[in-house]
C-alpha cells in the first residue's frame, strides 16, 4: 500500500504549475522536499482548491501555500496507527520517512481504499 515513487519538488515551481502536475499525474499530493530529501511541506488538491478560492495568483511560489504542518510516519509504523493518524488530523496523504527523516513513501486513502476494494485503477 505504500507509494514508493512520490512525486516531490521544491517549493519554489508556482502553484500553477503544482496544479498542472496533480491534474496530468491524476494525483491528489506533491511532496515539497528539500535537497537532503526531508519534507517541508504538501501540496493536496485540498490546497489547490483553497488557493483558487481565495484568489491567490497562481503565479505565486508553492512554498507560500502549501500546508506546512506537515504529518509524517517512521517506516515501519503499524497500519492502524497510521490509520489513526490520518483519521485524527483528517488527512488523506501521510509521507513515510527513514529514520533520518528522508522521504521514502506515502500512504494515500485512495491507495489504501483500492487495495481494500482490490479496485486498482492502473492510473499510478
Amino acid at each position: 500500500m505504500l507509494i514508493e515513487d512520490v512525486v516531490t519538488t521544491s517549493g519554489d515551481i508556482s502553484t500553477k504549475e503544482a496544479i498542472h502536475i496533480l491534474y496530468v499525474r491524476h494525483i491528489g499530493s506533491i511532496v515539497i522536499i528539500d535537497k537532503q530529501r526531508k519534507c517541508k511541506g504538501i501540496f493536496t488538491e485540498r490546497d489547490a482548491i483553497r488557493v483558487v478560492a481565495s484568489d491567490i495568483p497562481l503565479s505565486t511560489p508553492l512554498k507560500e501555500v502549501m500546508t506546512t504542518n506537515l504529518q509524517t510516519v517512521e517506516e515501519g509504523v503499524s497500519f492502524s496507527e497510521a490509520k489513526n493518524i490520518m483519521r485524527t488530523h483528517k488527512i488523506r496523504h501521510l509521507p513515510v520517512t527513514d529514520k533520518q527523516g528522508h522521504l521514502i513513501g506515502l500512504l494515500s486513502l485512495r491507495t489504501i481504499l483500492d487495495e481494500v476494494h482490490d479496485m486498482h485503477t492502473g492510473k499510478r
